[in-house]
């Protein structure tokens, strides 16, 4: 696929608590990625849910991102020519594709519940974590589409869903994952793109801000993987372009989870007051991703020049508890 004559690479932090470490060593991916390439580097906010944003997360993580050496051409402090840079300012642009998607036919109103859902799917989930394929129970209904409706959690509205031809299958190639491909009708059947509070899913968010800020290169973590077919049915009905992807393995606790805001994992902050330096931080990162090949204290700076995407392998690091003594 023709890349453009610059690359634009993007972080897109939630602000819901500390940056853990497994965040901020895909933001150091990501960064490295963009200045390897000498293209630009932006900084989004993905504060779509209010009840899940903390008070002082957004600012706590930029400054955790700039302690450890990272820089943004464009972002919420820094601004830009895509601004605003936090998604709860974004919504006109989320409604403009949803009438895009209406009018291809590619929408349609659901009113089916949690506990409807639950009821009615028995299935082993599929490769995604948001439960089994959803059935198209509300498909042919006809339920009237809305589309220019304000979020509130209180007014219990039908959601929207994306509706996926059968057997519609999306190929890509990953530059951690290599060669990817989803029956996304199988595993994930039709997808929200709006809940019926009024919010627009990640899926949606997402894409339509790549699109429009122009980011050709996605770099994330390796549990977003399977929603990276989602968005490309999306692009294509957008008639946008395709990014390149780039999917980090993830960091694990000692007893072998996922880091997870709400387990309370190892965070930047943490590390700060406990007396690391960023070079060590930065150093043990890089290791654990195949960068360098030991640990030592470096700079992000000083990775730049000998990144390489065939360095990072697929396996996730598991952080043990002297991970950053050396």
């Amino acid at each position: 696929m023709p890349r453009s004559a610059t690359m634009r690479g993007r972080y897109a932090p939630s602000p819901t608590g500390d940056l853990h470490v497994g965040n901020a060593r895909t933001a150091l991916v990501a960064w490295l990625a963009a200045r390897a390439a000498g293209g630009s580097f932006v900084l989004r906010v993905e504060d779509l849910d209010p009840p899940r944003v903390v008070a002082g997360a957004e600012e706590q993580t930029i400054d955790d991102l700039r302690w450890l050496g990272l820089d943004w051409d464009e972002g919420p402090d820094v601004g830009g020519p895509h601004s605003p840079y936090r998604q709860s300012e974004r919504s006109r642009l989320y409604r403009q594709a949803l009438r895009t998607l209406g009018a291809a036919g590619r929408i349609y109103a659901c009113t089916c519940s949690r506990s409807e859902l639950r009821g009615l799917l028995s299935a082993p989930h599929g490769p995604g974590t948001e439960g089994p394929p959803y059935p198209g129970t509300c498909r042919d209904k006809g339920i009237p589409v809305e589309i220019d409706v304000d979020a509130d959690a209180r007014v219990r509205r039908p959601s929207l869903r994306f509706r996926v031809a059968e057997h519609e299958r999306v190929k890509f190639r990953d530059a951690v994952a290599g060669d990817v491909e989803q029956d996304v009708s199988a595993d994930v059947g039709d997808f929200i793109v709006r809940r019926s509070d009024g919010l627009f899913t990640y899926q949606l968010a997402a894409t339509v801000d790549d699109v429009a800020m122009g980011i050709n290169q996605v770099v994330r973590g390796a549990d977003l993987l399977h929603s990276t077919p989602r968005q490309i049915l999306v692009l294509k009905v957008l008639k946008a372009a395709v990014p390149e992807y780039g999917h980090v393995p993830l960091v694990l606790s000692s007893s072998g989870d996922r880091l997870a805001k709400r387990t309370r994992p190892v965070s930047i902050r943490q590390l700060r007051f406990g007396g690391f330096a960023p070079e060590r931080v930065v150093g043990a990162m890089a290791h654990a991703l195949g960068l360098v090949d030991r640990a030592a204290p470096v700079a992000a700076r000083d990775l730049v020049d000998t990144f390489r995407w065939k360095k990072i392998g697929t396996e996730p690091w598991t952080l043990s508890r002297d991970a950053f003594s050396m």
